[in-house]
């Protein structure tokens, strides 16, 4: 890693861990719940204890505002749900525009055992070539996810992650596998700090256990979106979430000190 990488990790992350919320849905679902103002959002979730947010390029001006000195990460691909293939993802963005834009790292998807898979490796080894010239840290979103593959199978998400590593990016994303135990193997995959995607949005105790699931399995913390940013409160559940992964909270004290309701 170079300097630059080292210090604008330290930007998008607290202590080599991360609570990182994703919005960049709007390109793939439009402007749904938690993303109309999202100004707003972004001020909450900050506030909540978030140590980043992510974007697509053209909504940076709307970010900066409203981070409340939070990272920033500029997503480079996309696709969208009304579209021919939502796994089809193309890039939308270059490092050099993150860059401009303000970013502090830049993130990439990439379908791993799709139909799309060949093409997105092509890409992401360029994006991290591109993104090492400037010191800037990439964030693998690598899923398994294709014909025939189990999404939560911890052995597909372990190669996920392994080959974010083997293409050079410094922190991956993926998803999790169900419970610690076996999440446990797909940490094990790979040297890079492991967080997971959150999916769709589950009560507030599924939420917090699952990241509760990922630490215990010594992972480094989560990129979850809507679970976040359509919550009713998203400062509460930002702030749960981050109990957990920068304080090391149990899932009832998590919740109680955001002050949500402790479902059975």
């Amino acid at each position: 890693m170079t300097t630059g990488i080292d210090a604008r990790l330290e930007r998008i992350g607290t202590d080599g861990s991360y609570v990182i919320v994703p919005m960049d849905h709007g390109i793939t679902m439009g402007a749904v719940t938690g993303l109309k103002d999202i100004e707003a959002t972004i001020d909450g979730v900050t506030t909540g204890g978030a140590d980043a947010v992510l974007t697509q390029k053209g909504i940076a001006p709307r970010v900066h505002d409203n981070k409340n000195g939070k990272g920033y990460i500029v997503h480079l691909n996309g696709s969208t749900t009304i579209g021919p293939d939502e796994e089809d993802k193309r890039m939308t963005g270059t490092v050099e525009e993150a860059i401009r834009v303000g970013a502090d790292a830049v993130s990439f998807h990439i379908n791993v055992g799709s139909d799309h898979e060949p093409d997105q490796i092509s890409q992401l080894s360029e994006v991290t070539e591109r993104a090492q010239r400037f010191g800037i840290p990439v964030l693998a979103m690598a899923y398994a996810r294709g014909p025939g593959v189990d999404s939560a199978d911890p052995e597909a998400l372990g190669h996920a992650v392994r080959l974010a590593e083997e293409l050079g990016a410094d922190i991956v994303k993926t998803g999790y596998s169900g419970d610690a135990e076996s999440f446990q193997h797909v940490v094990e995959s790979t040297r890079l700090p492991v967080v997971i995607a959150g999916g769709s949005k589950g009560t507030d105790r599924e939420t917090i256990e699952m990241v509760r699931g990922v630490m215990d399995a010594g992972g480094a913390g989560i990129s979850m979106g809507r679970s976040i940013f359509q919550h009713e409160d998203p400062e509460a559940i930002a702030r749960a979430v981050a109990g957990v992964v920068h304080d090391d909270l149990s899932t009832e004290e998590a919740l109680a000190e955001a002050g949500l309701a402790l479902e059975a």
